[in-house]
């Protein structure tokens, strides 16, 4: 192709482009109706199969069972849960004490009813959390959504009286960051009128706002620039203290973080840009490195005399607490009472181990708990020992226990009961070399007898972005719908995600994103050449920036995929940091603004290269109206796209839900019914 021709057919491509920027306006009339029409034909097909109705029906059996375990917050003397099932869709928040929470019979007291205040209110509320005021925890901030957006509205809820507070703390819809700082003043970054957002739509103003004053009367403690990414107050506590800090980001990476003095003024932490405050134990404020400082390596967790520091403004004394090294990564960092719980992974197998502080210095050991499976700190509280420990796998369904590891105990709570018949299945977890010889781990769940005829179906999941690891977790609906079924599963490790620490997630930044899709795309090869199956059974599912990966997928390697699940994705990477939040990502993705990086981000942007003429799979997009993260323009104008050049696809939009894409267990179980069934018809 000459000069010329790649002229013309650039101008065309911009052309096309262009004439989709209409599907951008998401509530626009027209938008609407195109997605209404999209959303027909997509449920008149699907739906129409004879086995939706009971893909549905096992979905939502399992989204609603009585049995499900009532995973709980640790507050105080309480533990605390929010519970939805068919006569509550929208969900209940209720406590009980601790001490009846380890027994069998379990008699919860209701605090807030969700679907009784959204139909008095006659707003469609989605409860998304609550933030208490230790340590008595009578006061709590509630943060309620309508449709299930980022967006949401806060306000102050009286436990003992189980109602909100007249005249107490109540802020109006915004994409908010807030905590408390005492019982009279709340630290807030919220939307403070014309000029006060940053160009990803985030709050960049965080004031201090006093109690009986009106919002609008807070006083500035810190304006971050309109390029910053956000403002953020944090709450960090140990056994009655408690102390404020502020993190500052100055894109999604790199922060500045500052201690909220006893006087209410700043005082800037002398910390690496990349690193994250995750604890506060006696005096001792933990940090974990994201990159190389001083002598500590990136992934490292560190800790320094919170006092000390207050004193001098400086940091003097830092102490190492653990190093992961090159082969696992830190997942969590847990204050108990007496002691510090570190959850990790070491080649994408997870780990509990045990930091006590003596005699300014950390000593810790590996505890010999949940051995083979993955496990998590479900919920800590800094003012006892007591942790609530969940472990699960492929196979093996979700347990909760009780745990004291100082007084040497454990209760099992409860455990849920097989969702999918394992009879037969085994997971295998190999290591795939991708295009540059970097070994990349994948897990390989199927039948222990399979066929290496190239005949059976399998589905493959891929992440790869923002630091973020997928482990092998039970999956009930995937179970169900899928491996019972007769389908195969594959989970890829690749870079960009978290498995191996920052080095496994810097490895995929930027002008290096396409390791990422190498290594998803080395798995699926690796796969096929064991015999398992081939291109015309192999699907690919991935939502958000996994979406974007799917994006790829199609684009690049429809030769090894016969379906592919492509959710809530980004996909204009040309226009994705003018969409919503998109802004706040270009240190993950680059600018694609700039000549220079558009010239690496254009060699994989999903829409700028769908091409005529290609054996494309029919692929499914879904997204959501509501979703104030990823914006729903991604997805329609690829599948607009698409139909312009001549391809089959499926598309379907969920009027709310936010960036989850569904807003409550019906939807829920509709989208996964919907999926399977998609991939059941592509890939037998």
């Amino acid at each position: 192709m000459d000069a010329a021709e790649n002229s013309d057919q650039q101008n065309s491509e911009h052309k096309a482009e262009q004439s989709l920027l209409w599907l951008e306006e998401i509530e626009g009339e027209q938008a609407l109706d195109w997605v209404k029409r999209q959303n027909a034909e997509t449920l008149q097909v699907l739906t129409s199969d004879p086995r939706y109705q009971q893909y549905e029906r096992e979905a939502l059996e399992i989204l609603t069972a009585a049995d499900r375990i009532t995973y709980g917050t640790l507050r105080g003397d309480f533990v605390y849960n929010f519970w939805r099932d068919p006569h509550h869709v929208r969900g209940i928040w209720r406590r009980m004490p601790r001490t009846q929470y380890q027994q069998k019979s379990k008699e919860w007291e209701l605090l807030l009813d969700v679907d009784q205040l959204a139909k008095e209110e006659e707003e469609n509320w989605i409860y998304k959390g609550v933030d208490c005021l230790a340590p008595d925890h009578d006061r709590c901030l509630v943060e309620l959504a309508p449709g299930g957006t980022d967006s949401a509205v806060y306000r102050e809820f009286d436990l003992p009286s189980r109602s909100f507070v007249q005249g107490g703390f109540s802020v109006p819809q915004a994409k908010s960051n807030l905590c408390w700082e005492d019982r009279d003043h709340l630290l807030i970054a919220t939307d403070w009128g014309p000029g006060s957002l940053n160009s990803s739509g985030y709050a960049r103003i965080l004031k201090r706002w006093q109690r009986g004053t009106p919002l609008s009367a807070a006083e500035t403690i810190l304006e971050t620039g309109e390029d910053e990414t956000f403002v953020y107050p944090v709450n960090l506590k140990h056994n009655g203290r408690k102390s404020c800090f502020v993190m500052r980001g100055h894109d999604f990476y790199h922060f500045t973080f500052y201690l909220v003095t006893a006087e209410g003024t700043l005082q800037q932490l002398p910390l690496p840009q990349k690193c994250s405050l995750s604890s506060l134990f006696q005096d001792q404020l933990l940090v974990e490195l994201k990159e190389d400082w001083r002598d500590f390596s990136a992934g490292a967790l560190v800790s320094f005399s919170l006092s000390e520091f207050a004193r001098t403004g400086e940091i003097a004394d830092i102490l190492s607490v653990y190093d992961p090294g090159q082969s696992g990564t830190i997942s969590q960092v847990r204050s108990a009472r007496d002691a510090v719980y570190v959850t990790g992974i070491e080649h994408v197998s997870s780990q509990i181990r045990e930091f006590k502080f003596a005699d300014n210095a950390w000593q810790g050991r590996l505890l010999p708990w949940g051995a083979g499976d993955v496990i998590s700190i479900s919920s800590s509280d800094s003012s006892s020992n007591d942790l609530l420990m969940s472990r699960d796998g492929f196979l093996q369904p979700g347990s909760l226990y009780y745990v004291n590891f100082q007084e040497g105990t454990e209760t099992l709570l409860q455990s849920t009961p097989a969702r999918f018949d394992t009879k037969g299945l085994t997971v295998k977890k190999s290591f795939a070399v991708s295009r540059d010889g970097t070994k990349v781990p994948y897990f390989l769940v199927h039948r222990e007898e399979i066929p290496l005829d190239h005949s059976t179906p399998v589905l493959q999941y891929g992440y790869g972005g923002f630091e973020i690891s997928i482990l092998p977790h039970y999956s009930p609906l995937m179970g169900k719908l899928w491996l019972e079924k007769g389908g195969a599963y594959v989970l890829a490790n690749i870079r960009g995600g978290g498995e191996y620490g920052p080095r496994w997630h810097e490895a995929a930044l930027q002008e290096n994103r396409q390791r990422a899709y190498d290594d998803f795309f080395a798995v699926a090869e690796a796969v096929q050449h064991q015999g398992v199956s081939s291109p015309k059974h192999y699907g690919a599912m991935g939502r958000s920036n996994g979406g974007l990966l799917m994006g790829v997928t199609l684009t690049q390697r429809p030769d090894l995929f016969n379906a592919i699940v492509c959710g809530v994705p980004l996909l204009d990477m040309k226009r994705f940091n003018k969409l919503l939040a998109g802004a706040s990502w270009m240190a993950e993705y680059g600018n694609p603004d700039l000549p220079e990086q558009w010239e690496f981000i254009s060699q994989y942007s999903p829409l700028q290269n769908l091409k005529p003429g290609q054996s494309y799979p029919r692929v499914y997009f879904f997204t959501s109206t509501k979703d104030d993260r990823v914006h729903p323009g991604h997805a329609r104008k690829m599948a607009a796209r698409m139909d312009q050049l001549g391809y089959d696809y499926f598309y379907y939009e969920n009027i709310e839900g936010g960036h989850k894409g569904t807003a409550n267990q019906q939807q829920e179980a509709m989208h996964s019914a919907l999926e399977y069934l998609y991939l059941i018809r592509q890939l037998s």
